[in-house]
């Protein structure tokens, strides 16, 4: 079933990963980031539609404190089978990509990569916690904490109105969402703008721009 591993680690900004070119990114670099972390491949019949939006959706956020990280990994029927230079090439050329494409990982098994070794024991995924497939996503916030995992079949632009956590990114849109927002379920309020938590009554969508 994939059973979580433990881990030491407290905080993605713990780690050090390879760049496509193998040398090495401290990912404390990204403190102060919203983190979507992504095991991505070029000949998956998920790869347009993720990297399209993908895309779309770092283009929209980049500004407002979103970072994308892409690691490719070749563990799923072979789909990224050219180097890391190779994978990175085509994410830029083809899909325009602007944000980091990393070293060539491998997701499950006894080598795998030290932060999805963290990622999948923050965050388990339906029936444990292999990775089932490319284009398995993570949201992690500012402070390096594991929100959210989504499967290979929500698409990154989903995530935008997926249900819980709640997220914004103002204190005005903050305002807004207790002035104009109601319904049942508690649901986590996570501000990414002030590093603040709170919760409310609301049965509403996550959101990640500032209204």
């Amino acid at each position: 079933m994939g059973a979580s591993e433990s881990v030491p680690q407290k905080s993605i900004h713990e780690f050090t990963v390879k760049n496509s070119k193998g040398q090495d990114v401290d990912l404390s670099m990204y403190k102060g980031k919203v983190l979507l972390v992504v095991n991505v491949a070029s000949k998956c019949g998920f790869t347009d539609s993720n990297y399209t939006q993908l895309t779309e959706l770092y283009n929209k956020y980049k500004d407002k404190g979103l970072e994308i990280l892409a690691f490719p990994c070749n563990q799923f029927l072979k789909q990224e089978p050219g180097t890391s230079q190779e994978a990175e090439e085509f994410a830029c050329k083809r899909y325009k990509a602007e944000y980091p494409i990393f070293k060539k990982v491998r997701c499950n098994g006894p080598n795998t990569e030290p932060v999805f070794k963290f990622l999948k024991a923050k965050k388990s995924g339906f029936l444990g916690s292999r990775i089932k497939w490319n284009f398995t996503k993570f949201l992690v916030d500012k402070d390096g904490n594991v929100l959210s995992r989504y499967s290979p079949t929500t698409t990154p632009l989903a995530i935008e109105v997926f249900p819980t956590p709640y997220w914004v990114t103002s204190r005005k849109h903050w305002e807004w969402i207790r002035e104009n927002i109601g319904g049942g379920g508690k649901m986590k309020v996570v501000d990414v703008a002030h590093n603040n938590v709170y919760h409310c009554e609301t049965s509403c969508v996550m959101i990640i721009a500032a209204r």
